[in-house]
């Protein structure tokens, strides 16, 4: 489980193409502190496993299934990547809970700069308008954000300095794609109220 606050700007270092899937070599000092097998890092928001380790660098091998419904399959060699460690149990919730589970992927519209931020306007699948509201939490290429404007098939958010700077939202320009994760909690309500479950009702029932 992630929080979606990115805790480094990473480098694609290298990418072998395998018969269906890619192994990744990512540059990233802070995450891979104390990493070993198996630890988990999110990279663009996408929760990889982490195969080794050094000098500052792991690989994680990304399956077809993953490069299918992200935008990793289009990086390449010194590609910049936002990367976050799972949060530790008892630690600060600074952004939301983010599982690192991408639910498909949006495209960069416009870029509005003002003199303290900068409204980004991304496109939206049709598919995930419903889970997307405004004030809401939606989480860009592995960063947590408020959602500003929502529209059927945008959103808009609004990016301070230092998300400018210490992201890869500083850097995207119009047109390049982003991963794109909703709130979990609102895909659960959806399948219980599908399901015909008052979630407040059986709560109650549960003497909760």
């Amino acid at each position: 489980m992630f929080t979606g606050i990115v805790e480094e700007l990473g480098e694609v270092a290298a990418v072998e193409q395998l018969p269906d899937a890619s192994r990744f070599r990512l540059r990233g000092p802070l995450v891979t502190e104390g990493a070993k097998h198996g630890d988990s890092i999110a990279v663009n928001g996408v929760c990889l496993t982490v195969v080794e380790t050094e000098n500052g660098e792991f690989t994680a091998d990304v399956m077809q299934e993953t490069l299918k419904r992200s935008s990793l399959g289009a990086l390449a060699p010194g590609s910049r990547v936002n990367l976050e460690r799972p949060m530790a149990l008892g630690g600060r919730l600074g952004g939301h809970l983010v599982q690192g589970h991408v639910d498909g992927t949006g495209t960069i519209v416009s870029r509005t700069p003002s003199e303290h931020w900068e409204i980004v306007k991304v496109s939206l699948p049709a598919e995930l308008s419903r889970y997307v509201v405004e004030k809401g939490s939606i989480t860009v290429d592995g960063v947590s954000l408020t959602v500003v404007e929502a529209a059927a098939d945008y959103f808009t958010i609004s990016l301070i300095p230092t998300t400018l700077a210490l992201t890869t939202l500083g850097i995207k320009q119009p047109g390049d794609p982003v991963n794109l994760e909703v709130d979990v909690l609102a895909k659960y309500v959806e399948r219980l109220l599908a399901a015909g479950v008052d979630p407040l009702h059986a709560a109650k029932e549960d003497g909760r």
